[in-house]
């Protein structure tokens, strides 16, 4: 059961597969099939490989951002503090 400040637990996908690994695998993907898709249509391959290298550069920062967001909810979780901690705080 869960409770008003604990999140309930993804229910898709494999278990003990990592939703970020996840989501880079895809972007990955992105990253090759994109500029694959803009030299089909006619782009120039300047282009393509530019367009390539700005979606390698997103994923990469996007993946340092989501890791770093895991590491702190985890530490927040380990502290055992929420985002709401003062004795105030209405729950619903």
């Amino acid at each position: 059961m869960t409770g008003p400040h604990r999140p309930a637990e993804p229910t898709s996908g494999a278990p003990g597969r990592d939703g970020v690994t996840d989501l880079v695998r895809w972007a990955v993907f992105s990253c090759f099939l994109v500029p694959v898709a803009l030299l089909w249509y006619g782009a120039s391959f300047a282009g393509a490989v530019g367009t390539a290298f700005g979606l390698a550069a997103v994923t990469g920062v996007c993946r340092l951002l989501l890791r770093r967001s895991e590491r702190t909810a985890a530490r927040r979780r380990a502290r055992g503090g929420g985002r709401h901690t003062g004795e105030n705080t209405p729950v619903d």
